[in-house]
């Protein structure tokens, strides 16, 4: 029988961008940098992060707080929609705007996505080969945090919608053979001061 050890899987979203989207803000790249900061205890293995030049930026600027840890960019760490719920799967009272939100996003994030999902549970999921537990960080984008938080709590698979994550939290997940994988940490801001806190949330929701 092969051995298995437990993953531990840091997730963030990358720093607060610009508004178009090509590069980090002075704030997002502070909130990097003091991430990176507080990873330096974590015993990380590797840094994966998405295509997009704000979860790379994001993941150059964690790695060089750290000693050695190897980035690499992966496609399923991308910006991508992970799953289109069907209007039976949603509340009747929010369907139509749900649904009407997801058809802004470009057709290609929504016909790859769910392809890109699967490959991501593969690549960053489940205990790993081995007698030696493995951290990992992934710099991707809030709707792969939720999928994969969602898919952590066996939660049906349209309850990725709703799952925020503001941007350079930290969220933990462990996969310890034989057991449910267990959520440890979730949006969690406690490396950022109250500033640079729930960017990418909604005014009425920063606390």
């Amino acid at each position: 029988m092969t051995a298995t050890a437990a993953r531990y899987l840091y997730l963030t979203r990358h720093g607060e961008a610009s508004p178009d989207e090509t590069t980090l803000t002075d704030a997002g790249r502070r909130q990097a940098v003091l991430l990176g900061e507080r990873l330096r205890g974590a015993p990380l293995a590797a840094i994966h992060h998405g295509p997009l030049a704000r979860a790379e930026q994001t993941a150059q600027l964690v790695g060089e707080q750290l000693d050695g840890v190897a980035l690499h960019r992966s496609a399923p760490a991308g910006d991508y929609i992970p799953y289109m719920p069907g209007r039976e799967e949603l509340p009747p009272e929010s369907a139509d705007a749900m649904l009407g939100h997801l058809a802004l996003f470009p057709a290609e994030e929504r016909e790859q996505g769910p392809g890109l999902a699967r490959e991501a549970v593969a690549r960053f999921t489940g205990p790993v080969a081995g007698d030696v537990p493995r951290h990992e960080l992934v710099v991707t984008h809030n709707f792969l945090i939720a999928w994969l938080v969602r898919d952590a709590l066996e939660a049906p698979e349209a309850r990725w919608m709703g799952i925020n994550h503001a941007n350079a939290a930290l969220t933990v997940i462990r996969y310890a053979p034989g057991r449910p994988a267990s959520v440890l940490l979730f949006n969690d801001t406690g490396h950022l001061p109250a500033d640079l806190r729930w960017t990418g949330f909604p005014p009425e929701l920063h606390i």
